[in-house]
Formats: C-alpha cells, structure tokens, sequence
C-alpha cells in the first residue's frame, strides 16, 4: 500500500510540474493518471457492502489528488506574468 501511496504522490509532482509548463499537454497526462485509478475504484466497489465503500475509498482520494495537481499547476501557470 504504500508503494502504491509513493508512486500516487511522486506523479502529483509530476503532474503539478509538467501542468506548469506545458497546460494543454498536461491534461493527457491527467486523464492518463486518473484511468488506472477509475479501474480499481471500479473492481474495489464490486466487494459486498460496507467491504466496497471501504476499497474504493484510496483509489478515489487518489483520483481527486491527480486532478487536484493538474488543476493546481494550470491555475499557478494562468496566474503567473510569463
């Protein structure tokens, strides 16, 4: 689990860098990210009951930080003078 946390922040970072420099080219990158994590949200919610709320919830946090990244660095790059 915590591999999977390492490698959900290092391309946050990624993201964030990358929607800075280049805004228009960060969004495939974006949706490139969040695909994986629409799968396991997926998979995850099939567990019976409470088990699938409990699984799906990492794969959406992650999906809301990758979006949360993209979003951030475009914004710092729209409200940058260059």
């Amino acid at each position: 689990m915590t591999m999977l946390t390492a490698a959900v922040i290092a391309f946050c970072l990624l993201l964030l860098v990358l929607a800075f420099l280049a805004p228009r080219l960060s969004r495939y990158f974006q949706r490139a990210g969040e695909r994986p994590m629409e799968l396991g949200q997926r998979g995850a919610s099939e567990a019976p009951g409470k088990l699938g709320k409990w699984l799906q919830k990492p794969f959406s946090t992650s999906r809301k930080a990758i979006g949360k990244s993209g979003a951030k660095g475009r914004e710092g790059r729209a409200k940058s003078p260059f």
